[in-house]
């Protein structure tokens, strides 16, 4: 009877742990909402705009996202939710514009930055920094 009482017991805590890990790991999907997938980078991306979205990303964004953009960034930890890794196709395949809604408007940790970063400008800036984070 112990034993089988011991042996439920492991089991329970490896399915609690694998749902813990699952759920962790796995991001929830963030619907875009197509008006603003579509929206074209009004910025061109060159050294000036990648320069000052550098800037803001050392301010604002390193701190959960990291230096190189790998979401292993000083505050990560301390989240609920892992930062996406930017250097990722699921992040780099996404458009511009869905990149700048959810800068803006953020999720979960996520903050939103429309008031931290109020010129649309900046945030395309940013934008275009993204684009250079790739393994």
């Amino acid at each position: 009877m112990k034993r089988k009482v011991i042996l439920v017991s492991s089991v329970l805590a490896v399915c609690a742990m694998s749902f813990a890990f699952t759920t962790i790991q796995q991001p929830k999907p963030w619907p875009v909402p197509e008006k603003n997938a579509k929206m074209a980078n009004p910025v061109k991306s060159n050294a000036e705009s990648i320069s000052a979205g550098k800037a803001l990303w050392n301010q604002h964004c390193s701190s959960c996202h990291g230096k190189k953009g790998l979401g292993d960034g000083s505050k990560a930890a301390q989240l609920k939710t892992t930062p996406q890794d930017m250097t990722l196709a699921a992040c780099q395949s996404q458009s511009d514009g869905a990149l700048f809604y959810k800068i803006s408007e953020g999720r979960d940790d996520m903050p939103s930055f429309k008031k931290k970063i109020p010129e649309a400008e900046d945030i395309w800036n940013l934008v275009n920094f993204v684009r250079t984070l790739k393994k």
